[in-house]
């Protein structure tokens, strides 16, 4: 049987530290340190049997040759040269000075819509969300660009949000879940946060006015905490319409579609189902908004449908995700229902 004896990478272009007459030896056994030279590239002998090596022996062959390459002969001894590994692909070079002009430019921006405490909460809200896909995505390896803030200069909202460019090649779908669903827990918090503290910090307006124009989990704690809903964002504090705009942003990054972050979730649940379920949903939401005639949403339903329902398949994706993931999984994607203003231009005039 064939006997491989490996050279360690790390050291230099040599073989096996041999006396005269000894065996060759073990795959198990490489001795310290090399005595008997290798051409360049060559990482192991192959032999069909123990032999002895003399000291004056000695490998000829060519020491540029490629794989699979010539054979060299060791006194009766053959070696063949091993096909070589690709190289590793070159490091991703992070783009540096447009995400930060972008993060400046959206700081301006929700700056001149609702002011420093305004603009000191969303961008807190925008960065905790971007950042638990940028630390999750590094934790397993895989690139991410850095966020791309994206800055609203006309509007009372004063941003679209923030993206981030991910390698399509994630390795399996545990990953791809993790990733996906680490960005809206991550931003959900400070959100609510900014919520409970905004309902304080606001004064005047009934308690449970104007509940049309909040969505259910913000209805909820308004009447958990008697905090007033005043009908516009004008009479809220800006902490609170911080939180407002963080749920809304985050339900519609979790709508289980293409490259969203629900969709991410969705094909990591279900990857032979995702893309039947996002092409339903946008059916679903196409009929929605002409049988409400809630026409502001169609320009999200453009950009929906330009992103596409489809999600391209990780490199495993018969990993399980467990019980736990699955659970998570699901209940993070039902957020949408308690996240969700289906009328946000009511609250904004």
């Amino acid at each position: 049987m064939p006997i491989a004896l490996h050279v360690p990478p790390e050291r230099s272009p040599g073989a096996f530290d041999v006396s005269p007459h000894s065996p060759l030896p073990t795959p198990d056994c490489l001795p310290p340190s090399p005595s008997l030279a290798l051409p360049g590239g060559w990482e192991s002998l192959e032999c069909s049997e123990p032999m002895s090596i003399n000291e004056s022996d000695e490998i000829r062959g060519t020491a540029d040759s490629t794989p699979p390459g010539p054979i060299v002969f060791v006194r009766g001894l053959v070696a063949e040269q091993l096909p070589q590994p690709p190289p590793p692909p070159a490091p991703h070079s992070r783009m540096r000075l447009l995400p930060a002009l972008l993060f400046v430019a959206t700081c301006s921006s929700t700056l001149f819509a609702g002011g420093w405490a305004y603009a000191g909460s969303v961008m807190v809200i925008l960065a905790c969300h971007e950042a638990g896909h940028f630390i999750q995505a590094r934790r397993y390896g895989v690139y991410t660009s850095f966020p791309f803030f994206l800055p609203m200069p006309l509007g009372p909202l004063g941003t679209w949000g923030a993206v981030i460019s991910m390698d399509p090649h994630i390795g399996d779908r545990r990953k791809l879940f993790d990733i996906g669903i680490t960005g809206p827990l991550a931003g959900l918090v400070p959100t609510l946060v900014c919520c409970v503290v905004g309902m304080y910090l606001t004064d005047g307006g009934a308690v449970g006015g104007a509940a049309d124009r909040y969505p259910p989990v913000l209805q909820f704690l308004a009447y958990w905490f008697n905090a007033p809903m005043p009908p516009g964002h004008a009479q809220v504090h800006p902490v609170l319409f911080a939180g407002w705009v963080g749920l809304l942003l985050t339900s519609l990054n979790l709508m289980p579609i293409g490259q969203l972050d629900g969709g991410h979730i969705l094909y990591a649940l279900l990857p032979k189902g995702a893309h039947r379920v996002a092409k339903t949903l946008l059916l679903a939401a196409i009929a929605a908004i002409i049988l409400f005639e809630q026409w502001f949403w169609v320009v999200m339903l453009v950009l929906a449908i330009l992103i596409g329902p489809f999600h391209p398949p990780t490199g495993d994706d018969k990993v399980p995700l467990g019980p736990v993931r699955i659970v998570l999984g699901w209940l993070t994607l039902a957020f949408i229902l308690i996240g969700f203003t289906p009328n946000p231009i009511r609250f904004l005039q």
